[in-house]
């Protein structure tokens, strides 16, 4: 397995600010994170803070599986990008302002050791492209 980050990507067509506050607020996190749709997101708390914990709880709809995902806040540059650690593993997420009123999401992780790299970036992009819709039309 690499020890290179996997980076999933999107732009979205909304302001950046709109773009963070969907990204970070619970109240919008449990409308889009997940990576298929028989999946949903029921809980999810941010105490968006050096220190502050991230925490989603992510199952499948009909009840046969879940997890808790659970991350720690490591830097935050209010507005632009973030990084937590979960794991033993680290994500960095940016928001990079386009014009004509778009935002870019780049997202960078640590792999894990135990599902193909290819499985890891699919999930992580189907999280992500949940998140543009959910945005986009909200």
């Amino acid at each position: 397995m690499s020890n290179s980050k996997i980076t999933v990507q999107a732009i979205i067509k909304a302001e950046s600010t709109k773009v963070w506050e969907y990204y970070t607020s619970p109240t919008h996190i449990i409308n889009w994170n997940f990576a298929d749709p028989s999946w949903h997101c029921p809980k999810a708390e941010n105490d968006m803070q050096i220190g502050g914990t991230y925490k989603a709880r992510m199952e499948a709809k009909d009840g046969s599986f879940g997890f808790d995902f659970e991350a720690i806040y490591s830097e935050i540059i209010d507005g632009k990008e973030f990084t937590y650690g979960f794991g033993g593993r680290n994500a960095t997420v940016k928001f990079i302002d386009l014009s004509n009123n778009q935002t870019e999401v780049i997202v960078s992780f640590d792999p894990e050791n135990v599902n193909p790299i290819e499985m890891q970036r699919s999930g992580w992009q189907s999280i992500l492209n949940n998140f543009k819709s959910y945005t986009e039309t909200n």
